[in-house]
């Protein structure tokens, strides 16, 4: 597509930006090249540092035609520079840690979020003498008082997994400019349909496209977007050396997927709203958790900060455990499962001492103020595209 994409609406971007890029065959899909290695006709370095964005396609680790268009889609979406797509949200966020952050260095991260993220930051880059201080992002002071003059990156999830915290970015960002660190973004639960980090200040935005951005739950992947100077250093050493690279026919399934992102964010929030709505007036609910909602302790940040309040939905009951139990052989349509993004319904019980004694290691306030809202465990709702009656009832049975 003509470099006039970017004054297009963003149903038209989702569905043509990148996609006639390189097109050797005519084809009105974009093509799927599975080869790993490319017919050279000029002479070029075997050494990927030598590469550079002129270079011709040479090995698919490092470079892939179908991966590409991939690529400048979401970097279009994302109102961003350049773009990486990677294996995994998993492979996209250790490769931006492990790309900007050395030993000595700090850094500052969201005390609740994705707990693969959790993990590494606080079982695996210590090992590698990075320091790493999780703090309650929702309040932009906490993340001011938690700076140091070593601090290299803050890290921020929003809306959170599972609690749909959120932070204020371009406050963030402020701070972060300030000290000289770098403010990224996982913006997974969000989606560009939603929030554009970048437009608020964040260096780099990191994607599970596995999630929405895909959206049928069969393929996965990750992406990293920002600057060309960053983007270009992550495709240098992360891509190249981290090895974890996209299969082509994963990046055109989530390519076939974005096409309809627009439309299906506009689903799920229109879905999540309405079962949002039948939770908060169920007798055996506790606690419902939804940015669109009024009843959400960050609405206002919501407004501002989120045209879209996607498909998250979480909440509390009592005796969650014996509940889970019946959801898992009396969900008709809801499927009882991880991951979350999908057309179709998923739910799960993120039971609290799982992921204290495991991920978050939360202690004194952090701790209560987690227990305050999750209580022993708090059922994380991916609302998908069927229709909401039907989501409700089933919940009604399980209830």
């Amino acid at each position: 597509m003509g470099s006039n994409i970017q004054g297009k609406g963003i149903n038209t971007k989702a569905i043509h930006a990148g996609e006639d890029r390189r097109s050797s065959t005519g084809a009105s899909a974009p093509d799927l090249v599975m080869s790993s290695s490319f017919l050279i006709d000029e002479e070029v370095s075997f050494s990927a540092n030598n590469l550079d964005a002129d270079s011709p396609y040479i090995y698919t680790r490092w470079s892939n035609p179908t991966i590409a268009q991939l690529e400048e889609k979401l970097a279009t979406l994302e109102q961003a520079e350049a773009c990486i797509a990677l294996a995994s949200g998993m492979a996209a966020t250790t490769a931006v840690l492990l790309q900007f952050l050395s030993q000595g260095d700090h850094l500052v991260i969201s005390s609740t979020n994705y707990p693969g993220t959790a993990e590494f930051a606080r079982q695996s880059l210590p090992r590698f003498g990075i320091s790493v201080t999780p703090v309650d992002t929702r309040e932009p002071e906490n993340i001011r008082n938690a700076m140091r003059s070593e601090t290299k990156m803050i890290w921020l999830e929003t809306p959170s997994n599972p609690l749909l915290r959120l932070a204020d970015i371009a406050a963030s960002a402020d701070i972060a400019r300030q000290q000289g660190a770098l403010l990224v973004v996982d913006s997974t639960f969000a989606t560009p349909i939603a929030t554009r980090p970048l437009e608020l200040g964040a260096d780099l935005v990191v994607h599970s496209l596995t999630k929405y951005i895909g959206g049928h739950g069969d393929a996965m992947g990750g992406s990293i977007c920002g600057s060309r100077e960053l983007i270009s250093e992550l495709r240098g050493e992360a891509l190249t050396h981290y090895g974890g690279v996209i299969s082509p026919f994963n990046a055109w399934l989530i390519m076939r997927g974005m096409a309809t992102l627009p439309m299906r964010m506009r689903a799920h929030e229109g879905n999540a709203f309405a079962v949002a709505e039948y939770l908060e007036n169920h007798p055996r609910v506790e606690l419902v958790i939804y940015p669109g909602q009024e009843s959400h302790p960050q609405h206002e940040l919501a407004k501002r900060q989120m045209d879209n309040f996607s498909g998250m939905v979480s909440f509390r009951v009592a005796e969650g455990k014996r509940v889970a139990e019946r959801m898992m052989s009396g969900l008709d349509v809801i499927h009882y499962a991880v991951s979350l993004g999908h057309h179709r319904s998923l739910i799960y019980l993120m039971q609290t001492e799982d992921l204290i004694g495991s991920s978050y290691r939360l202690e004194g306030e952090d701790l209560e103020n987690y227990r305050a809202t999750a209580g022993d465990g708090l059922f994380r709702l991916s609302v998908g595209l069927e229709d909401a009656k039907d989501l409700c009832e089933d919940l009604e049975r399980a209830l």
